[in-house]
């Protein structure tokens, strides 16, 4: 491990940030230490904290304390390490736990032994990457009928306070049917972790999962490392192993508000509703790493954006919409159709999947839009017609049957479900569907009735 020299004059301590002068390099050009470096801080009560360089002008370096600055003199010393942040990278990290510092916290075996990979590289070159055609399936009928996610997308689940957003992301981890699945935790509360890790291992998908976890108790700096570790490991095992990695990370506006916290401590200007003016660039940075490598496996990102106040205009989730392929709107305990969109669908509807998704997936959902106007009417006193109840009994096994989030069905069932509910409420020449389809697909009368008897038993 290279180790440069140990430094002492310590200039100034901001909270959790250190200043210190560092001499130029021989040449004059700038400082002897690189953007990013860990450093070693040992301060007066002999306890070694590990800190990490954010900013250098000339001579003047600044650390951040992953620790705190709890102890921390001007007659402190540090000892640069020569290397930015780096994280255990191996089959052996499978199942396994690791804390915001990239330490196992799991009291597992040891890994010191095992390869290292440095995290926040730079995103893959373009000729490295193919167009996104593969879908990953997650038996979420309102992801896989309607919303399809697909490898090396990057796509966000746009929540509240209060909602299920934990529980929603957990269940697509157990259920997706990817090689590997890599968890970031950031500022999670005990129960949330917990929560994750219960869920994995009763589930029996934690062999193949590992996860990477900030708890609300930890060092705040940690909380910037988290999706960094993460996607590190993802890509290599996108990369070297040619697996199809699944990264969820939640939440990431407890990143963007760490952020804004770090660059407070630095007195940066702050931008719109005090986010640093660099937040977009950021959050980029990471949703970039998503990838369908020409030569290997692919990097899929399902993120949590909380929105504050349901502001969907709040600058975390409205950057986030510039960079992502569309978004989960999870409200009210149900993934919302219209609120929702995946930009990426139309590359595997049909092509990968039934000659019918296409077609039974825009005729849900008009139909459910109608059913909304015809519950406005019935709200409001209006006299309805035939055809009104028709539609609002769809409505109904729409909101029972495939908004639930909870509902666990794989898309061929869930298409034959689909084409089953439009019989038990519609006519055949009411669907203003292809015909070939609605003769292949669509149930006769008969087979709509003792379905709908027997679910009614």
């Amino acid at each position: 491990m290279k180790t440069l020299f140990r430094y002492t004059n310590i200039l100034e301590i901001v909270g959790d940030i250190v200043k210190i002068k560092v001499p130029l390099s021989e040449n004059g050009q700038g400082s002897a230490v690189k953007f990013g470096d860990l450093a070693i801080l040992e301060n007066s009560l002999g306890k070694p904290s590990t800190a990490q360089v954010i900013s250098i002008n000339r001579e003047e370096v600044s650390l951040q304390v992953f620790s705190g600055t709890k102890g921390v003199s001007t007659d402190s010393s540090v000892r640069f390490l020569g290397h930015p942040m780096q994280v255990t990278y191996s089959n052996n990290i499978l199942g396994r736990v690791f804390g915001g510092s990239g330490m196992p916290i799991d009291n597992g075996p040891d890994l010191s032994s095992d390869s290292k990979v440095q995290i926040g590289g730079p995103s893959v070159n373009p000729t490295e990457r193919i167009v996104p055609k593969k879908m990953i399936r997650t038996d979420v009928p309102m992801i896989d009928v309607f919303n399809c996610l697909v490898e090396s997308q990057k796509i966000p689940i746009f929540s509240v306070s209060g909602e299920p957003y934990n529980a929603f992301l957990a269940r697509i981890g157990n259920q997706a049917d990817a090689d590997i699945v890599i968890f970031g935790g950031m500022g999670l509360i005990f129960d949330d972790y917990h929560f994750f890790k219960t869920s994995f291992e009763d589930a029996g998908v934690f062999s193949r999962t590992v996860m990477m976890v900030n708890q609300a108790s930890d060092p705040i700096v940690e909380r910037l490392l988290v999706p960094d570790m993460a996607l590190a490991v993802a890509e290599r095992f996108a990369t070297d192993e040619g697996k199809r990695v699944l990264v969820l990370l939640t939440d990431m506006t407890a990143y963007a508000d760490a952020l804004k916290e770090v660059g407070v401590s630095m007195e940066r200007v702050p931008s719109n509703r005090g986010y640093m003016g660099d937040l977009y660039s950021q959050l980029a940075r990471r949703y970039e790493k998503a990838c369908d490598y020409a030569r290997g496996g692919s990097v899929t990102i399902l993120s949590v954006t909380t929105m504050p106040g349901g502001d969907v205009t709040h600058p975390v989730p409205d950057n986030t919409g510039y960079i992502t392929e569309g978004q989960f709107y999870l409200h009210d305990g149900v993934i919302d159709p219209f609120g929702s969109l995946s930009r990426l669908k139309q590359n595997v509807i049909g092509k990968v999947t039934r000659e019918d998704h296409s077609q039974i997936m825009n005729t849900m959902v008009r139909f459910y839009s109608e059913a909304k106007d015809a519950e406005q009417k019935m709200a409001m006193a209006f006299e309805l017609s035939d055809f009104d109840h028709q539609l609002l009994k769809f409505g109904r096994f729409f909101r029972e049957r495939f908004m639930d989030i909870n509902v666990s069905i794989n898309l061929e069932d869930a298409l034959d479900l689909c084409w089953q509910t439009l019989a038990e409420c519609f006519e055949a020449e009411q669907l203003l569907m292809k015909n070939e389809l609605i003769l292949k697909y669509f149930p006769t009368k008969i087979e709509a009735q003792e379905t709908d008897g027997a679910a009614t038993a």
